[in-house]
């Protein structure tokens, strides 16, 4: 099969065209010779110079999370299919989420991640201190 053969090709060096010709120019008075280039330079140029963008050096933060929130605190959905479910805070996350969960089992809650600003923080806390979560939920 033809197509299966690897073609070999010699390199071949392209040849750089020069950037300007040099043209005779009729007339005793008019010194005979002009340079020209060969490409014309274009006709549109910006009516205001452009400004570099400016530089950025916000860098996103991961939000802190709100004093009366900790593992264990019992929490009230305020928004989403869950909204008026109270629910159990483990941990916050890297991206300054909240992990929480039902538990499921208990009320349908699952394991979900949720703006602290969609929950409010009751008195109530529960020891999850025998709770293992995985390093994976971060």
């Amino acid at each position: 099969a033809l197509y299966k053969v690897k073609k070999v090709s010699s390199k071949v060096v392209p040849k750089t065209s020069p950037a300007t010709k040099e043209v005779e120019v009729k007339g005793s008075g008019n010194g005979g010779k002009r340079t020209i280039p060969i490409a014309r330079e274009s006709r549109f140029y910006p009516t205001e110079d452009i400004s570099p963008p400016l530089r950025r050096n916000k860098k996103a933060t991961v939000a802190k999370l709100r004093s009366n929130i900790t593992p264990g605190t019992v929490l009230i959905m305020l928004s989403g299919p869950f909204r008026g479910k109270r629910v159990v805070f483990l941990k916050q996350l890297a991206s300054g989420l909240l992990l929480i969960t039902g538990p499921h089992k208990m009320n349908g809650v699952p394991l979900r991640r949720v703006n602290q600003a969609y929950v409010i923080a009751t008195s109530y806390k529960i020891d999850i201190s025998g709770c293992n979560i995985d390093a994976k939920f971060n």
